[in-house]
């Protein structure tokens, strides 16, 4: 008979926000677990628009307006909503319609982009709409989630889940980039407390965040993991590596982490369960903390509805490189070790 565990206090929450942030911690291995969000953005949102209105920079009922590929769009819906805040999204051609109701519902305001198959234009065709509404509306406050640096305060939060929840030792923190404020934030807070912590940032092909824009992947940027444009809330210092992953990679780890261990998640999380298994079987000092952003909703024709097609994870291996002139698909593995970004070569 398998043992059953205790039984948690109950917790009566006063916000759904209170419920969305705090991440579920499953064993995945050994030396490796799995922080698994439902929308981890909620972090992000929540610190943010709370350290903004106690600066006095927005006031409740004010417009706020931001540019999204899906989880930060209703992450911050959800805090104007708690914090009695207007919300204007102006979201990728990648949001569905289901997050496009939830975040109607919940009162937000969506320009949606036109369908397009390059995320580099999408990208584009978004920060220059958000421009055009300031112009057009100046009472609105753009939160500029890829380069406003609040973004990494509602982050120390989790550094405390992490702390109390995972054992003393060295910690090695495998997730995407993304904007970098989540990787970021909560690296940033833990090795402020004195903890020793590696960061493995993962990112796709076509990204210009970590100089792999010269190469393309035919299946296209993995939604929330990299960017066309530069982030200014990456802070390239904060990393000890980089994997560079493609997409049927990234679905091999995602359909991998369904099949072996019952998570449903979405793509950057499947790439960083991937580059974890690698990693913490090298490495087997500490444990390997996974981030796993969001839930798997968002990809279900696209990756799962196509799980017979998916790679065989055991089977896969990294391309070790020194230099960002060797850098080539599907899948290569450099040690950044913490240098700044010139955006040519890292730099001491």
């Amino acid at each position: 008979m398998t043992a059953t565990a205790p039984a948690a206090a109950a917790t009566v929450h006063e916000h759904i926000t209170d419920a969305l942030k705090t991440p579920s911690l499953i064993r995945l291995g050994d030396n490796v677990v799995l922080a698994r969000f439902e929308t981890m953005k909620v972090y992000a949102a929540l610190g943010a628009v709370r350290t903004l209105l106690e600066r006095g920079t927005i006031r409740p009922g004010q417009t706020l307006v931001d540019s999204s590929s899906g989880i930060y769009a209703l992450a911050l819906a959800m805090a104007c909503h708690r914090y009695g805040l207007r919300c204007h999204i102006v979201a990728s051609t990648t949001v569905d319609s289901s997050m496009r109701a939830q975040l109607e519902i919940l009162g937000a305001t969506v320009d949606q982009m036109p369908p397009s198959q390059d995320l580099r234009l999408d990208q584009r065709r978004r920060v220059e709409r958000v421009r055009q509404l300031l112009a057009a509306h100046p009472g609105m406050h753009w939160m500029r989630q890829y380069h406003d640096g609040v973004h990494y305060l509602g982050y120390r939060e989790f550094a405390d889940f992490v702390t109390d929840g995972l054992p003393d030792g060295p910690l090695t923190v495998v997730a995407a980039v993304g904007t970098g404020a989540s990787s970021g934030g909560l690296v940033e807070s833990l090795r402020g407390r004195g903890r020793e912590v590696r960061l493995l940032g993962v990112q796709p092909f076509g990204s210009v965040t970590f100089g792999s824009d010269g190469h393309s992947d035919p299946d296209a940027i993995i939604a929330g993991i990299g960017s066309a444009i530069w982030f200014d809330n990456v802070r390239h210092h904060l990393y000890d590596s980089v994997h560079w992953v493609d997409f049927r990679h990234a679905m091999a780890g995602a359909v991998g982490l369904l099949r072996e261990h019952a998570v449903f998640a979405g793509l950057s999380t499947g790439a960083a369960h991937l580059v974890a298994g690698w990693e913490s079987a090298r490495h087997r000092e500490g444990t390997h903390l996974v981030i796993g952003a969001d839930t798997g909703h968002r990809y279900v024709e696209r990756v799962f509805a196509r799980h017979r097609e998916a790679l065989d994870p055991a089977g896969l291996r990294p391309k070790e490189i020194t230099s960002l002139d060797d850098l080539a698909p599907p899948w290569s593995a450099m040690e950044w070790a913490r240098r700044r970004w010139s955006g040519q070569e890292p730099v001491e």
